[in-house]
């Protein structure tokens, strides 16, 4: 399952590698791609939910809106 995300004031490269490794960190993700110019995120794997998502770019200290 491949799902996607906006997180909302990722300005740098640094915020994205918070992103992705909080992200990473959530069992059951097997790969994260985060696109800082276009402030979107694509998680793979299985087991994870949108909330778990959301609470690990806030532990981030972003913000996560599905995409549209």
């Amino acid at each position: 399952m491949i799902k996607h995300y906006v997180v909302e004031g990722m300005t740098s490269e640094e915020n994205g590698t918070s992103v992705e490794t909080e992200i990473t960190d959530l069992p059951g993700t097997q790969g994260v791609e985060v696109d800082v110019a276009t402030g979107t995120v694509s998680v793979t794997g299985e087991g994870f939910t949108d909330a778990d998502i959301a609470h690990a770019v806030e532990s981030a200290g972003f913000v996560l809106r599905l995409e549209d």
